[in-house]
């Protein structure tokens, strides 16, 4: 279960914020291992949704932040909550809201010896902020991210948007080709970044919604909400690729075995044509004597 205890600036001391992820339904929250990857491994994380936001009151006094994560692993681990609350000294009588709820909300990260790869699921979500209790900053009917780090292959990274989306009661159309802008008088403004991915040699991450809030409530002590919301992040880092195995043969110093003899001939003066050469060397001296006892024969007879 996630949960979060946020400090306030020692102007207000007693000013205690909390958050708590609660399962809509049980809850299914697994992992074996630690909760990072070692050294020789890859490495892999997901989060459903992150916020990083500032909460002015009314009275101008205090900023309260609200810094929450559902279902934030670190490879080898995964997690299905499906909805977060949280509470915020100062705000409705520190009554809890809803941050977020989903019919889905997975997370899952996972290392192997060559592979790492991070993952999300959100389906059929409502995002709220605080001073907006009726009113969703952000619904959605589904999102995924994906990314995928193989040792020796590039890293992948992909995002998607399924469905409409809905921002501050209006529906619009969220593009990958730049920024979404929403503005509703009275209530405030909201940008949208759409499937957002990066890669390197190594890592790969994607996004699959980010939001930059300004809104101004002016309701339940909330004076303005701004900061940023993140939606579906999956990141991860390739494992070091293999190396390959050395043979003899490559080892300096070693000679290779089953070398032909005639190789080190040279080093004596001899090659593969000297058997050949003696052969004919010691033809020519037969013949040559052979010759000398036959003139000596016939110089006998003319005698």
């Amino acid at each position: 279960m996630n949960s979060n205890t946020f400090r306030m600036p020692a102007r207000r001391l007693a000013t205690v914020a909390t958050a708590t992820a609660l399962a809509a339904g049980p809850a299914a929250l697994a992992g074996t291992g630690p909760a990072h990857a070692t050294p020789d491994q890859g490495r892999a994380s997901a989060v459903v949704l992150r916020t990083g936001l500032d909460v002015a009151l009314l009275n101008r006094t205090v900023d309260v932040p609200l810094a929450v994560a559902l279902n934030e692993v670190q490879a080898p681990r995964s997690a299905q909550q499906t909805a977060l609350t949280a509470r915020l000294d100062g705000v409705d009588g520190g009554q809890p809201f809803s941050v977020l709820a989903a019919e889905v909300a997975d997370a899952k990260a996972t290392v192997t010896a060559g592979r790492a790869e991070g993952s999300t699921r959100l389906a059929h979500a409502e995002v709220h902020v605080p001073g907006l209790p009726l009113l969703s900053l952000v619904e959605l009917e589904g999102v995924t991210s994906k990314a995928t780090c193989e040792a020796g292959k590039p890293p992948a990274a992909s995002a998607n948007l399924l469905g409409a989306v809905t921002v501050l009661g209006k529906r619009v159309k969220v593009t990958t080709g730049g920024p979404t802008h929403v503005t509703v008088p009275g209530v405030g403004e909201v940008r949208l970044d759409l499937s957002r991915t990066a890669t390197t040699s190594r890592t790969a991450a994607a996004t699959a919604l980010e939001l930059t809030v300004s809104v101004n409530p002016a309701k339940l002590n909330v004076a303005e909400v701004t900061g940023t919301l993140t939606l579906a992040k999956a990141t991860c880092e390739a494992p070091p690729a293999p190396v390959p195995p050395t043979t003899p043969d490559e080892d300096h110093g070693v000679e290779p075995q089953g070398a032909p003899a005639e190789a080190n001939l040279a080093e004596t003066g001899g090659g593969s044509t000297t058997p050949y050469l003696a052969g004919g060397a010691l033809a020519l001296v037969l013949a040559g004597g052979g010759a000398v006892a036959l003139a000596r024969r016939r110089t006998r007879r003319t005698h």
